[in-house]
């Protein structure tokens, strides 16, 4: 692409595609989505203060002095921020996974901000434009990227590599998310392992969690890696407690932590944790700093919440919900030593041909660790088992049975996939 189609974003002050957001003489990309064509606000967004636009459809090209025209909008913001990101002669992490990518992402920003200047992908922009977007908010201050990947279909995690250029990266872990779009767990772990793969193409560094036979087995041969660990590893670490908050100690070297005691929940965040260690040590973070920045870490968002009411205690984990992360709350949730847990389950989404089966092995795993409670959705309203009290079919027909029958003194999680949006029943406990 002829790179002077570029100069209308150095000579702005930022970039938009929602006319209700611009910023004055910002740049306006129309970008067409499934329910509208953003080439009809090209002319709104001048009269809002954009100084360019970027147009993709001839009909809307009303204004060449303000108005470039491009083959493809999409494709023009994700060649500028590949353009943009070259600029930078600083490491870029690349992070997927199909679970904790997210946490993950937040726990080694706090950790690297206690030395860097770090960009990082704020909240889930993790896609063919939310990565686009956190490139082209890079800066002269900025001393580390941190660029989180997310994938619904084959080739996605390529896409995002050949546009973000990772330096270093680190898969969290291959699990049962979004089986739909790939056709399976294989498929899951192809299109993860292509960040691997661009990562060892310019001889960076994979961080790995080598208790994961799966990812250590994925590993590209003779591709440089920091590994972490239960027990071997460049970091290893223990969990001490779960309270229900991550107790844990960490090891580099010869150096070896005090016991943390962390503001999340479940077992699954403690290799969140030692992922967050590792890229604090492989970058010089002060062994105390990093334990620091893990300690004041607070998560939002719905992800991994405990919240306290005048009736119960809450583990709000309402973002997502996949086979593998549904498995590791329900056996995290049953180590810890409350003496009234109810579990709140929704429908897991995105599984295809698997989706009965894998809510089936749910139910069977909460069996195993004598676990009780409820579900909301059409899925598991099907299935039967003596683990659940009731079934709801929507998250309505639930807050119409809690309103009426409350829960008291308990320890309740709430897990499920975003849409089927059990935060709504959290105002009722």
């Amino acid at each position: 692409m002829n790179t002077s189609l570029f100069d209308p974003f150095y000579n702005s002050s930022g970039i938009s595609t929602d006319t209700r957001k611009i910023k004055e003489n910002s740049l306006f990309v129309c970008i067409k989505g499934e329910n509208f064509d953003g080439n009809t606000f090209a002319e709104q967004a001048l009269e809002a203060g954009a100084s360019h636009v970027i147009v993709d459809n001839e009909a809307y090209f009303l204004n060449p002095d303000k108005m470039t025209l491009v083959d493809d909008s999409v494709q023009y913001l994700q060649a500028l921020a590949n353009f943009h990101r070259k600029k930078f002669n600083i490491p870029v992490i690349g992070i997927t996974g199909s679970n904790g990518k997210t946490s993950t992402k937040e726990l080694i920003r706090e950790v690297l901000a206690q030395k860097y200047n770090v960009l990082a992908t704020e909240g889930n922009l993790n896609n063919h434009l939310g990565v686009p977007f956190t490139l082209l908010r890079l800066n002269e201050s900025h001393e580390i990227a941190i660029i989180e990947m997310g994938a619904n279909r084959f080739k996605d995690i390529e896409e995002l590599c050949a546009i973000a250029e990772p330096t270093h990266g680190i898969i969290t872990n291959i699990g049962k998310a979004h089986l739909e779009g790939f056709g399976g767990f294989e498929g899951v772990l192809k299109t993860k392992r292509e960040l691997y793969e661009a990562v060892a193409n310019v001889n960076g560094t994979l961080t790995v969690n080598k208790d994961d036979e799966v990812l250590l087995n994925a590993l590209p041969n003779g591709v440089k890696t920091f590994e972490y660990s239960a027990v071997h590893g460049n970091v290893t670490g223990e969990l001490s407690g779960l309270t229900p908050f991550v107790k844990m100690k960490w090891k580099a070297g010869e150096f070896e932590s005090k016991e943390l005691e962390t503001q999340m929940i479940g077992k699954y965040n403690f290799y969140n944790f030692l992922a967050a260690i590792s890229f604090g040590v492989q970058f010089d973070v002060e062994n105390e700093k990093i334990s620091e920045a893990l300690v004041n870490y607070v998560p939002s968002n719905n992800r991994s919440q405990v919240k306290k009411t005048d009736k119960n205690t809450l583990i709000l984990d309402c973002y997502n919900a996949n086979p593998t992360s549904v498995k590791s709350a329900l056996e995290s949730f049953a180590m810890n030593d409350h003496p009234d847990k109810i579990f709140i389950l929704g429908d897991m989404l995105e599984l295809g041909k698997e989706s009965k089966s894998e809510h089936e092995k749910i139910l069977q795993l909460a069996k195993e660790l004598n676990l009780i409670g409820f579900s909301v959705g059409p899925i598991y309203q099907e299935l039967k088992s003596n683990q659940l009290i009731n079934q709801f079919k929507s998250t309505e027909d639930a807050k119409s049975y809690f309103i009426s029958n409350g829960l008291e003194g308990k320890l309740i999680l709430l897990k499920g996939s975003r849409s089927i949006g059990l935060e709504k029943l959290e105002d009722l406990f």
